[in-house]
């Protein structure tokens, strides 16, 4: 029996993947989470053979739930379900510790068959992942791969409108060390200014300009 771990911040969302696992002969969830921390708290509880997670937990964070995740249990297999499918996120959940990622395009039978394969110790990749990340390597090396996963981080949430206070709550992190990081994102990136950094993050569809709020 494969013991699932669910980590989404919509319950009925949940629901749906719920229904859909226990369909299978082979497989149970053990627990559901809806944050970074509570899935860090289950996983360690109910100890599953797989977390599904997904990368937007609303306030929280699903790069800091994969990287605290793995930190305590480096046998746990994680699989990214996500609807981001750009090289950016895909590259910064496998550094942080994710085994696999498929986007939310695919069919619920990859879902299915990408919980199994991941417990059996494969890393899947959806096709239009596997394709995102091809190109990439094709045209070189994606800019925001300079990043570390926790940079990458900070400045996702940044660039959506969290101010360092807000961010290092987040991260648990203290607000000086999210500013120190954030001048590290625009040493890296080349940016001069916070205007300069949103525009590029939105050039690398972290946010929308017309959505974003100013830094």
């Amino acid at each position: 029996m494969i013991h699932v771990l669910l980590v989404d911040d919509h319950a009925v969302v949940r629901q749906g993947y719920r229904r859909l696992i226990e369909a299978e002969p082979d497989m149970q969830v053990c627990a559901e989470a809806e944050d970074a921390q509570q899935a860090c708290q289950l996983a360690a509880q109910h100890e599953p053979d797989v977390g599904v997670v997904d990368l937007n937990l609303g306030g929280s964070s699903g790069l800091e739930a994969i990287r605290r995740m793995k930190l305590r249990q480096p046998l746990l297999r994680l699989m990214v379900f996500s609807m981001y499918d750009d090289p950016s996120h895909v590259t910064q959940a496998l550094r942080a510790g994710a085994q696999s990622y498929l986007s939310k395009c695919c069919h619920p039978e990859e879902m299915v068959q990408g919980i199994r394969r991941t417990a059996d110790g494969e890393r899947v990749l959806s096709s239009d992942v596997a394709q995102a990340l091809a190109q990439e390597h094709i045209e070189g090396e994606h800019l925001l791969a300079r990043l570390t996963p926790r940079e990458f981080e900070i400045l996702r949430l940044a660039v959506q409108g969290h101010d360092p206070v807000q961010v290092a709550q987040l991260l648990h992190l203290s607000a000086k060390t999210v500013s120190n990081h954030l001048s590290l994102v625009r040493a890296k990136l080349e940016v001069s200014n916070d205007l300069q950094l949103l525009r590029l993050a939105a050039r690398h569809g972290l946010v929308a300009l017309a959505d974003a709020p100013g830094m």
